[in-house]
């Protein structure tokens, strides 16, 4: 019996052996996989640091942006409410020039009819 358990450890023998070195090449592969995820996370959080820089940036100028337009929303209020006035103004004028125009051809009718009168 001590022969059979000789003998079965002899044949078990590169058994082991190959099993030790599967042992031996899983451990580097964990580690090489465990230092190439490290040096993942480490490009994956430098991008993702990137990335909220340039979104920072963004937001400020997106609040720049609409900060400009909302006063130049004021500015052109201001100048749509002066357009107004000033067109409301020059029909005033027109029609007082107009007036005045046929005011004086009125005048100039009656002058005229005055005239025919005293002949």
């Amino acid at each position: 019996m001590a022969n059979a358990s000789l003998n079965t450890r002899d044949i078990l023998k590169p058994f082991f052996q190959r099993a030790s070195e599967a042992e031996d090449r899983l451990s580097r592969l964990e580690v090489a996989l465990a230092s190439k995820k490290d040096a993942q996370n480490e490009g994956l959080l430098k991008t993702i640091g990137e990335l909220q820089t340039k979104l920072e940036c963004v937001h400020a100028e997106l609040a720049s942006e609409q900060e400009k337009a909302r006063k130049l929303a004021v500015e052109n209020a201001k100048l749509q409410y002066r357009i107004l006035h000033l067109v409301q103004a020059v029909r005033h004028s027109d029609s007082k020039l107009e007036n005045m125009t046929s005011g004086s051809e009125a005048k100039a009718q009656t002058i005229k009819k005055l005239e025919d009168l005293r002949l």
